[in-house]
């Protein structure tokens, strides 16, 4: 593709939208403000009950793909006759689609179809997981190039299926991942395979997350995210009562929903933290920076699951640095490439609800101590977290992809 060629993105996703995937929705929107034209196609219909309020200013259609579980024999052979007629390439590219699931199959005729009638020069999956599965075929199908980004679960846990992984990453124009210890991870694990991927954080609109000095904060401490182990939450309601054992004055706020709701509040109570820490459930983003930039302590005691699963690099930790909220967090993943011990955060083991209890102390009753690793922090992510830049950098990995996966497929 000549860099004058008009570059129209095919962002191929799970489910749209999502309420916690907002980092997805500001990597489009900052496209859309340097004129990248976008389609979104979903494989899935949203299954969320709450959204975040960016989603409104999103531009790009969506287009919802067939998502039933169980394709009917007819529906699936009328897809590939249809498309057929315009994918010359179709045939062939059906070869490659030996062992897979038949939606995925599916969903990729329709896809390669959709792309080739809509003008997309370039497909992306935002995740390495059935995205990429069908973004992949696709771009066979339809002979444009694709890419992917490689986040979290996506990559660790132990549903990941390594050969199916290995060749996305081979075939693959261009893959992203979002911290260097995935870029690192990714290496080791796949070799040559991955000697390709290239690095660019995720990143935030900073006019939307405006700095505020730290040193007159109530004593409050925040969390964000879904109620899932790798976030460990547990960790942080166990510091919780180490504090209050300790004849602490404090609250605690947890913003989220997830699976280990009902779990999270049995161990509340069992510790009889009924009046210290509140789960409010999901909050706009607006509501969310507002909680965030009025508490003395933003904690995220992140873990790797028993199934593998971790963070790479969570956003809500760079939000509440780009506020102006000291963070406490683990040594797991990403988390150390962002929170510098003692320079841009707090930093102590994960599983440690001690080391978390005094970490957390420490911030909650020194105003000076906030302020300083608060004002570097807010440096850093200002340097290295602008999606405006790191979103262009993506734009001249899509127009730099080539078709070398694509021939070879």
């Amino acid at each position: 593709m000549s860099p004058d060629e008009p570059l129209r993105v095919g962002y191929v996703v799970k489910r749209y939208p999502r309420y916690s995937e907002t980092f997805i929705v500001r990597e489009i929107l900052a496209h859309e403000a340097a004129g990248l034209e976008i389609d979104i196609f979903a494989l899935r219909p949203p299954s969320d009950t709450h959204f975040q309020d960016p989603i409104a200013r999103v531009r790009a259609p969506v287009h919802y793909l067939p998502s039933e579980e169980h394709v009917r024999a007819s529906d699936f052979w009328a897809a590939i006759e249809a498309s057929a007629e315009v994918l010359p390439a179709l045939w062939t590219g059906l070869r490659e689609a030996r062992g897979l699931e038949v939606r995925d199959v599916y969903q990729a005729i329709v896809l390669a179809r959709e792309a080739h009638q809509r003008g997309i020069s370039h497909l992306h999956a935002p995740f390495a997981s059935d995205p990429a599965t069908v973004a992949r075929l696709a771009s066979s199908f339809a002979r444009v190039p694709y890419s992917f980004t490689a986040r979290a679960k996506d990559i660790f846990h132990k549903t990941v299926q390594s050969e199916q992984l290995r060749r996305k990453l081979r075939e693959a124009g261009a893959v992203i991942t979002v911290s260097n210890y995935n870029l690192d991870w990714l290496r080791k694990t796949y070799g040559a395979a991955a000697s390709h991927v290239q690095r660019i954080y995720n990143g935030l609109d900073l006019e939307q997350f405006p700095y505020e000095a730290p040193y007159e904060r109530p004593p409050r401490i925040v969390s964000v995210g879904r109620f899932v182990e790798k976030k460990g939450f547990g960790d942080l309601v166990d510091a919780c009562a180490i504090l209050v054992a300790r004849g602490r004055s404090f609250t605690c706020q947890i913003i989220g929903t997830g699976l280990l709701e009902a779990e999270l509040r049995a161990r509340i109570a069992r510790l009889g933290l009924q009046n210290i820490v509140q789960l409010t459930g999901p909050r706009p983003q607006g509501e969310v920076i507002g909680h965030v930039q009025a508490a003395a302590v933003f904690a995220l005691p992140c873990i790797v699951g028993e199934d593998g699963d971790r963070d790479g690099l969570p956003n809500v930790l760079f939000e509440a640095m780009a506020l102006g909220t000291p963070c406490v967090s683990t040594d797991v993943t990403g988390i150390p490439e962002v929170l510098h011990d003692g320079d841009t955060g707090l930093m102590v083991r994960q599983r440690d609800p001690l080391s978390l209890a005094n970490a957390i102390d420490r911030l909650l009753t020194d105003p000076g101590l906030r302020v300083r690793l608060a004002t570097s922090a807010r440096r850093l992510i200002e340097s290295e977290f602008d999606i405006h830049q790191n979103a262009a950098r993506r734009r001249a990995i899509f127009r730099q992809a080539d078709r070398v996966g694509i021939e070879a497929a």
